[in-house]
């Protein structure tokens, strides 16, 4: 088993409340549900409204596989309207076997 973790700091500069961000939030994280198997989740900055963090994951069992899911995440994220990528980091775990 594998798991691919990816990281994104984002920045949403039109935003002017909270309201505002959760619906662009909202929105990027249906679309990725939706488009990949992967989950995702805010996982910081949930009081700014210009900035978030989010996080994606996906299971597998070949590398190679996740790693052209969370491509094709990023490249979904990165010209997501409305959001401007300030930093990605992706993370493959080989959880020990127990």
């Amino acid at each position: 088993m594998l798991v691919a973790l990816e990281r994104f700091d984002l920045r949403i500069p039109g935003c002017r409340s909270l309201k505002q961000k959760r619906h662009v939030l909202t929105a990027l994280t249906a679309a990725l549900r939706q488009r990949f198997p992967v989950s995702v989740a805010e996982v910081e900055h949930q009081d700014l409204w210009q900035r978030t963090a989010i996080a994606v994951a996906a299971v597998g069992s070949d590398q190679h596989h996740l790693r052209r899911v969370m491509h094709e995440v990023e490249k979904l994220v990165e010209r997501w309207d409305g959001t401007e990528v300030l930093n990605a980091e992706l993370q493959l775990v080989w959880p020990e076997d127990r």
